[in-house]
């Protein structure tokens, strides 16, 4: 598979040498990116506020779960559909319509007054989740140059985290500011229900920002746009570009039938194409070293093991500072050294960090009910934690991602992330609402599962991930 080295192309040319409208490309990047800042958002909100489930809502272990859980159900299903839909009714439609759902998510789940119905708009919310998770990636690779747009698809990711660290901080805030998460705040609502309605702002800034930025010229070629297609890639890449980039996108596109989910087969053995497997792979094993435990438990394993909810929230806000730098610094590598190398370095580094987390939980004691660890092992299950976050956002939170938006071919690329985000939210989801239970019977078995999970995922890598740095996504094979 081609690639460019280092030294190819600045980031002001395209691949062939064309002067690219970095400007343009610049700020559709930037509206693309808030889908994920909500995406973060709306996944890291539920961390803080779960003693105000608990409450609220009278929950047990499994309940606090399937609560905060449901929201991956939904997660599944948009980003299942919304692959498909793009492909019928455009990225930047489907995009508005999960912006929509996130405000309505938002109201609704701040408002909830049983558990089922807070359920059910989470469920709401997940479904803008999953369309964001993976439309906004997939976006952003159709309207980018080859030579940057692993730097550029890299944003969604820090935008990510930044969604996630901004829930923690608007978190902390008012559970502060008001005594607790439970403790009475505006209007005599209790914080906790503010922390969910705080979304409206991002939510709404989200749907009209996107009113701004054009179609993916990809789309609209399969659509048959092409004069408008072409309009968009000279506004992108320079005039006189255009009408090529069309025929090299009509070309790719097989436009002579509408992309299925057949195409995700080999049409010689009619089994699963490889490169649909190393897909699943990325987006599978993404979850199962249990990242999100941090961003959805974090608060609650922090006290578990004897910190105070002030200091546990503020470890939160730590932890997504460090994930902000650390996708700096993958946005400045990604290009350099590619996909697949970030991958290894970070399936090792979490191996590692998750193997010290799993030995500190087990020295662990029991004092009235609660788990407590010494002072020391406490500061060496904190920096561990903490390192961890750091791997994952300089490897697989990032590069899965940008790999998943980019490592189609142009024909089965909706069907692809529609298999590969529906069986991403759901492994997300089994993590997730397991989590409360396991965690109850054995921390260090938990753990233990997560740490065996990275070493495994490094293996896999090495044999099923090939790299597709520098490589024009009309030239991507399967």
């Amino acid at each position: 598979m081609a690639s460019v080295t280092s030294a190819g192309p600045s980031p002001g040319m395209s691949a062939d040498g064309g002067k690219v409208n970095m400007t343009f490309i610049a700020a559709i990047v930037a509206v693309a990116t808030i889908g994920g800042f909500m995406f973060g958002y709306d996944s890291g909100v539920i961390n803080g506020t779960q003693e105000g489930l608990e409450s609220a809502f009278n929950l047990s272990k499994l309940g606090t779960g399937l609560n905060v859980g449901a929201i991956l159900i939904g997660c599944a299903i948009g980003a299942f559909a919304a692959g498909r839909l793009a492909d019928v009714w455009g990225r930047r439609t489907v995009m508005l319509i999960s912006a929509l759902l996130f405000l309505v998510s938002a109201i609704g789940t701040g408002a909830a007054d049983t558990s089922l119905v807070f359920i059910a708009f989470r469920l709401i919310g997940g479904l803008g989740v999953g369309a964001a998770s993976v439309l906004c990636p997939v976006y952003i690779s159709e309207v980018t140059p080859a030579n940057i747009r692993g730097r550029l698809s890299s944003v969604q990711q820090i935008m990510i985290i930044t969604g996630l660290t901004g829930a923690f901080v608007a978190n902390y805030v008012l559970a502060h500011t008001a005594g607790s998460s439970t403790a009475e705040f505006w209007l005599g609502f209790p914080a906790w229900r503010w922390m969910f309605w705080m979304q409206v702002i991002p939510a709404a800034i989200f749907f009209f920002s996107l009113l701004s930025i054009p179609e993916s010229p990809r789309y609209l070629v399969a659509k048959g746009k092409e004069a408008e297609a072409s309009k968009i890639l000279s506004r992108l890449f320079g005039e006189g570009q255009g009408d090529r980039k069309v025929a090299e996108i009509r070309a790719s596109l097989s436009a002579d039938r509408k992309p299925t989910f057949s195409d995700l087969l080999d049409p010689a053995t009619r089994k699963i194409r490889a490169i649909v497997w190393a897909g699943l792979v990325l987006a599978v094993f993404q979850q199962l070293v249990g990242i999100n435990i941090v961003f959805y438990y974090g608060s609650v394993l922090w006290q578990s093991v004897g910190f105070t909810e002030d200091d546990s929230l503020k470890i939160n806000i730590l932890s997504g500072t460090l994930s902000i730098v650390a996708c700096l610094a993958a946005i400045a590598l990604i290009d350099k050294i590619g996909r697949k190398p970030l991958l290894l370095i970070g399936s090792a580094g979490m191996a590692v960090t998750l193997g010290v987390l799993t030995w500190c939980f087990s020295t662990a004691t029991t004092v009235d009910g609660s788990l407590q660890l010494a002072d020391n092992v406490g500061l060496i299950a904190l920096v561990a934690a903490n390192a961890y976050v750091v791997f994952f956002n300089l490897s697989w939170g990032p590069v899965m991602w940008v790999m998943l938006g980019e490592m189609f071919p142009n024909q089965m690329r909706g069907s692809a992330l529609a298999v590969a985000g529906f069986a991403q939210w759901i492994a997300n989801f089994a993590i997730s609402v397991s989590f409360p239970a396991l965690a109850a019977l054995s921390l260090p078995l938990t753990y233990g599962f997560y740490a065996v999970s990275a070493v495994v995922s490094f293996f896999l890598v090495q044999k099923l991930i090939k790299e597709t740095r520098g490589t024009e996504l009309e030239d991507m094979v399967g």
